[in-house]
């Protein structure tokens, strides 16, 4: 079994073999990774169930389908190698070389398509990259590296490109981390705090906590519906999905019909409010494991809640917004709160404080047909995105109806402790060089011009 040390020095002298591989070679080290989880996407898709406990296996297939042609397609025809842009007017060269030795630290949620994410965007500019799995996907995570190295080997590439722990302790972990180029956490908090307290440079996510806003000049139908979708995707799981929507108070008994129609059970009154509420965070504490991942229908049957057969999300209304209510919180499983509010700026202002409680700098979603509702939407939430009329938990990662890069890596910025805001991809793995060449004159020969 290799140590850490060893896995650290072969990807290195892999690395090294790559570092100066043509574009071509790079974009066939890329398109490999991603076609490799396409072509095996009902056999990784459920491996990622079974091992994971978590998440419904037909949704994490349609990951594996879509996700690796989506993030394939986003880098097709992109410069990643040699001379990537010339800026005529500024007589400048833009050189991309890579990094190095990549460190891609896996949740449990996504321990499929993270790593071939990672992978693809690391192969494209030709860096070298080491998996940290998660506990419950090292099984998984084996079998997709596999997979990934014959694929290198088939184009003649050094399959020590792409390696992972054999075993997961944080010890090695941490190790790992200490000794690469770049670190890419896509995990817990936790995780993401020791990859920036590493030494290295790192890119890491922040905590979800989606809050959508109904406006009143949409289809109540079909917002609804939506909304639905995104929450239920994968069992709730994804960081993405809605967790709390607001909707216009004489609008909230249609959204409530809606959603029942639709296939929610609303906990209505105080005692099924508080039933949901401590099932999901017992004494107020951290979420209840055991709920984490599942479907609407099995919560509903470990918290004792009778629902309606083919249930597909579980709702109720917090009593406060913000901290006075932990359903305010985010929730990995498909339960959602619904609350009602007066003016737009008004319902905008509550998602600020859902947001202060918990999720700053992740994402929000509204429902609008109004571009300056839109806009005050973007402008006064905290978030590095800002999904319109989308199922935010299947399209903000990116999707062929939007323009957010396909990713598993949502960076929240400043606001979550994070060094980036946006959609991870290829780019956050490239080291530029810029060449400038003197201007045939000076653009400002006296300073004092400066101020005319």
């Amino acid at each position: 079994m290799s140590t850490v040390e060893e896995l650290v020095a072969r990807s290195r002298e892999a690395q090294k073999q790559f570092e100066f591989a043509t574009q071509e070679q790079a974009d066939a080290a890329a398109r490999a990774v991603c076609k490799a989880v396409y072509d095996n996407q009902e056999m990784l898709g459920k491996m990622a169930a079974e091992e994971s406990r978590m998440g419904d296996v037909n949704d994490k297939i349609a990951k594996c389908r879509n996700k690796s042609a989506l993030i394939w397609e986003s880098l097709k025809g992109k410069k990643s190698v040699g001379v990537i842009r010339r800026i005529e007017e500024k007589r400048m060269l833009e050189i991309a070389k890579p990094v190095g030795v990549v460190c891609a630290v896996l949740p449990s949620t996504n321990p499929v398509v993270t790593p071939m994410g990672n992978a693809a965007a690391a192969l494209k500019t030709r860096n070298s990259i080491i998996f940290g799995p998660h506990p419950r996907g090292i099984n998984v995570c084996k079998v997709v590296v596999d997979l990934f190295r014959k694929e290198l080997a088939k184009l003649g590439l050094p399959e020590d490109l792409v390696l992972c722990l054999e075993e997961v302790s944080l010890e090695d972990s941490n190790k790992l981390m200490s000794m690469v180029d770049e670190i890419v956490a896509t995990g817990g908090p936790g995780m993401v705090k020791a990859a920036y307290s590493s030494g290295k440079p790192s890119l890491g996510v922040g905590q979800g906590n989606v809050q959508v806003i109904v406006d009143r000049d949409v289809d109540i139908a079909e917002a609804c519906g939506k909304i639905i979708a995104g929450r239920r995707f994968d069992n709730g799981l994804i960081c993405l999905g809605e967790q709390t929507a607001f909707v216009p108070e004489e609008k909230f008994d249609e959204f409530i019909a809606e959603f029942r129609k639709q296939g929610g059970y609303y906990a209505e009154g105080k005692e099924a409010t508080d039933k949901l509420r401590e099932g999901i965070f017992p004494g107020g504490g951290p979420i209840n494991r055991d709920v984490v991942g599942l479907s609407a229908e099995k919560i509903a049957e470990k918290l004792g809640i009778e629902v309606p057969e083919g249930t597909k999300v579980l709702g109720a209304t917090a009593t406060v917004v913000g901290k006075g209510d932990d359903l305010c919180r985010e929730k990995l499983c498909p339960v959602i709160n619904i609350m009602p509010y007066g003016t737009f700026e008004e319902g905008v202002a509550n998602m600020v404080k859902n947001l202060e409680f918990e999720g700053k700098g992740h994402s929000v979603a509204i429902h609008s047909n109004n571009p300056e509702h839109v806009e005050y939407c973007g402008i006064h939430c905290s978030v590095s995105r800002c999904i319109v009329n989308q199922p935010a938990g299947t399209t903000g990662g990116g999707s062929p109806t939007n323009g957010y890069p396909p990713t598993t890596t949502l960076g929240c910025g400043s606001w979550g402790n994070n060094s980036f805001s946006g959609n991870f991809n290829y780019e956050h793995l490239m080291n530029i060089t810029r060449v400038g060449y003197p201007y045939e004159e000076s653009y400002l020969p006296d300073p004092a011009k400066a101020w005319d």
